[in-house]
């Protein structure tokens, strides 16, 4: 796996300020990434117009969990229609600023799953299949919650 980060520098902005990152991955994508303006707390000032680097290494943690949440699900032949979670984390408050805390809460879509067999998928991603949620465990409490619902 591969990713390169690029800074246009500071021309990017009027102001000279230029907070803005590209990120391409080895798959063929690209994301922006931007610091929050100076006023809002950011060190040099970005203009706010992606997300912050931290809030992408949250989203992919998501992202890994749910994946791994709906695969474990649709190859237990469990008829899952849709998979939210939504992060929420606290961060230390000197730097490095880690993740201390993060709660997951899982909205599971579906006919007829059960209690017991999502919370599995859930725990089993957390445990062995998320690279990220195993990466970040080491720096942070990871809990989680769950609903399902018929759908």
């Amino acid at each position: 796996m591969e990713a390169t980060v690029s800074w246009g520098g500071p021309a990017l902005d009027e102001d000279g300020s230029g907070m803005q990152f590209i990120g391409r991955t080895g798959s063929g994508h690209v994301l922006a990434m931007d610091g929050a303006p100076a006023e809002a707390g950011g060190p040099l000032g970005g203009r706010n117009l992606a997300p912050r680097p931290m809030e992408v290494v949250l989203v992919g943690t998501g992202g890994c969990t749910a994946y791994d949440v709906v695969l474990i699900l649709r190859r237990g032949r469990h008829a899952v229609t849709r998979c939210d979670v939504t992060l929420k984390a606290e961060r230390a408050p000197t730097d490095p600023k880690v993740f201390t805390a993060i709660h997951f809460h899982f909205v599971v879509v579906g006919q007829g799953l059960r209690h017991e067999v999502v919370d599995r998928a859930i725990k089993l991603s957390h445990e062995k299949l998320c690279s990220a949620s195993v990466m970040l465990e080491k720096t942070a409490v990871l809990t989680h919650s769950f609903e399902i619902r018929e759908g």
